[in-house]
């Protein structure tokens, strides 16, 4: 009775990889989080997804641009969470 669900799932997450899997959930959270309006928010998503892309394996991204991604996110948060208005 669950086999054939499970199948359909499994067969729609295989034509993705981890690092688009990853910016699906990263811009989720980020609409998630409109409704609070803090930068604080983001730039604590960002240094966490950030994070995320840079400790993942190479080979569960399928290519490095996933990783530059990581960096520019890293260079970014403490930018965002400095200009927050206190």
């Amino acid at each position: 009775m669950l086999t054939l669900p499970l199948q359909v799932i499994d067969n729609f997450l295989l034509q993705y990889n981890v690092g688009q899997a990853l910016l699906a959930v990263f811009i989720l959270s980020a609409l998630a989080a409109l409704p609070l309006k803090s930068q604080r928010v983001y730039a604590m998503q960002f240094l966490g997804f950030g994070l995320l892309f840079l400790l993942t394996p190479q080979s569960m991204l399928a290519k490095p641009h996933w990783k530059f991604l990581g960096i520019a996110l890293l260079v970014l948060a403490p930018m965002v969470y400095m200009t927050a208005k206190k």
